[in-house]
Parts: C-alpha cells; structure tokens; sequence
C-alpha cells in the first residue's frame, strides 16, 4: 500500500520551491503536468504529461521511493479544457464530470492499492475557498467536489502558507483550511516547507525503509 500525500497552497506559497532539497536526490521523481521550470537552481529526474496512464506506469516503474505530481490540479482542468466542447448539455456534461471524478479517483486509488508500502506520492494543487469559506483543493466547480471529496482521501494534507516572509506547511486543520496528518507525525502546527524533511518524517513515523536519506 503505497501513501498519498496532498499539498495545497494558493500560487507563490512555495509549493514547488518546497521540492529544492531535494535535488540531486535519487529517492525523488517529479512528474510534472504542465511544463514549466522549476524555481530553483538544480535538477529533479523529471517527466511532463497529463495523461493518466502515463503517469501510472511511471509511478509503478520509477525506481525513485517518492515520486512528486506537481501542478495536478492540471490534470482536471486541461481535460475539462479538451473535451467540454464536446459535451454540449445536460446528460453529456454529467458524463464529462463523471469522467474528471474517475480519473482523479483511480489515481490516487492506485497509489494506495497497487504501490508499495515504501512509496510515498506528494500531489501538490493550488488551492481554493468555497461558499462557506473552507479552503480546499482546486478542482473544476461544484459538480466535481459533489461527486469526490480529494482532501478525504488522503491522511497527510499539507498546506503552504506565507507567515512574515517565511514559507510554511500547516499540519493540522488551521483557518477554515484541510491540512491534517497523524497525531505525533510533526512537532508542531506550522514547519519548514522542505519535503524532504516531511518526507524523512513520514518514513520514521510509519517505520518505512528508506535510502538515501541525507
């Protein structure tokens, strides 16, 4: 059973800068869904795509022990953007919006059921505030979050934020938002934005072997 973490943050929180102690790391792989550089000096392995079942066998394939989907929220909004003009009402706008919840549903599915228990998968998405303020993934309207709850999918939801010129990830829920982890995972409320720290501390706490751990 492979371990889903969702990172959230509204765009310029550090989302992606977060991966910079990373380089040169070969625990790590980044999949990236649109392609973009990243804002560090360095290099991750990395590939770009959109396309589910490529990002599948790249999760199943990828020697690396923590893989990364940055952007993911793409993954929604550039298949809504090629298909909804085929879909011109009614029956056929559920449908595209049954396929939007499917896609994203499987995926993070798959990393729980058909990877191991020492991959780790960090999805990082911007973030958005609903009618009732609570901060929550991004996705593509309201017909989407009905049909699947992404933050209920995942134990570790990490979320970016800017506090007096720092960047942090928020570990328990805080200010209407949907970070949460297990009890004792973090020492504290706000930490570093390094993912190579939370990942270093979610492989101590769930006692997940690791290599390279520098």
């Amino acid at each position: 059973m492979g371990i889903p973490v969702l990172i959230i943050g509204k765009s310029g929180t550090g989302k992606t800068t977060s991966l910079r102690n990373c380089v040169g790391n070969p625990r790590f792989g980044l999949i990236k869904a649109i392609n973009k550089p990243l804002p560090f000096r360095g290099e991750i392995p990395s590939m770009q795509t959109d396309d589910y079942n490529k990002i599948l066998s790249a999760l199943k394939g990828s020697k690396a022990q923590s893989m990364i989907i940055d952007d993911a929220g793409y993954l929604i909004t550039n298949y809504f953007m090629r298909n909804h003009s085929k879909h011109a009402g009614g029956n056929a706008v559920f449908g595209l919006y049954n396929t939007l919840a499917d896609n994203y549903w499987n995926l993070v599915q798959f990393i729980i059921d058909k990877l191991p228990p020492d991959k780790i998968v960090y999805i990082i998405m911007h973030e958005d505030t609903n009618d009732f303020g609570e901060v929550k993934p991004k996705t593509i309207g309201k017909l989407l979050d009905e049909k699947i709850c992404l933050e209920g999918m995942f134990t570790i939801v990490l979320r970016c934020v800017i506090e007096n010129g720092n960047h942090y990830f928020i570990t328990q829920c805080s200010e209407g938002a949907v970070s949460k982890s297990p009890m004792g995972m973090f020492d504290s409320l706000s930490i570093d934005n390094d993912l190579l720290m939370v990942d270093n501390a979610i492989r101590k706490y769930y006692d997940i072997a690791k290599e390279n751990a520098s």
